[in-house]
């Protein structure tokens, strides 16, 4: 029977819905709207209304439906929206809401038309999705107009700074330890013979021309 327009002779206690929608009203929804326990449904949609959603309206426990759109709302969906047992139709849409949409039970049952016009709202089921943090750009090094994507970052520097130290300081020791390393005595030795023969034979090529 909903969506349809019906003229009642008697008001039966069962059906308890306040249709308010299509007016002028200004100013916030009044919190005490939580206090209407056997409210089904509620539409204050097409109004200037503002504020945001009272955090009562999770108390209608026997709430179905729901319709707070074209208004001027602002902040975001009470999570306790989403412990309405019975809430089968919800519209915020065109409104300035904005935050994070609740999640399970009846919420993960609306579409995206429910929501549609609120730009600040995310998660499930718009497109938006929350806490996105796009990638900062990678460090870009040019040279001769060319362009390199090759980014180093502060902790690879520290850790070869620390293996570099670490690595030096063993080295320092074992050669304090150990004197005058073999092996590098004989490294010493063997470049110094070397520089010493093309000394030699570069002095012996000079005083061969000066003969000539």
């Amino acid at each position: 029977m909903k969506g349809q327009d019906m003229e009642l002779v008697k008001i039966f206690t069962m059906w308890m819905i306040i249709d308010l929608s299509n007016n002028q009203f200004e100013g916030g929804i009044p919190k005490v709207i939580g206090k209407l326990n056997l409210l089904k449904g509620l539409n204050l949609s097409h109004n200037n209304l503002n504020g945001g959603i009272p955090t009562s309206i999770g108390n209608l426990t026997s709430l179905e439906w729901l319709d707070l759109s074209s208004n001027r709302l602002s902040g975001t969906i009470p999570n306790r929206l989403a412990d309405l047992p019975f809430l089968s139709s919800f519209n915020v849409s065109q409104n300035q809401l904005h935050g994070q949409i609740p999640q399970g039970k009846q919420f993960n049952t609306f579409g995206n038309d429910s929501y549609e016009g609120n730009k600040g709202l995310c998660g499930f089921p718009v497109s938006k999705g929350c806490n996105s943090i796009e990638p900062a750009p990678p460090n870009v090094l040019e040279k001769d107009g060319s362009k390199s994507n090759i980014s180093f970052g502060w902790k690879v520097v520290l850790i070869g700074y620390g293996c570099g130290v670490v690595f030096g300081m063993v080295v320092g020791y074992v050669v304090f330890q150990t004197g005058k390393p073999k092996w590098l005595v004989n490294l010493v030795e063997i470049q110094h013979e070397k520089k010493r023969r093309r000394k030699s034979k570069d002095g012996s090529r000079s005083n061969g021309r000066r003969r000539i």
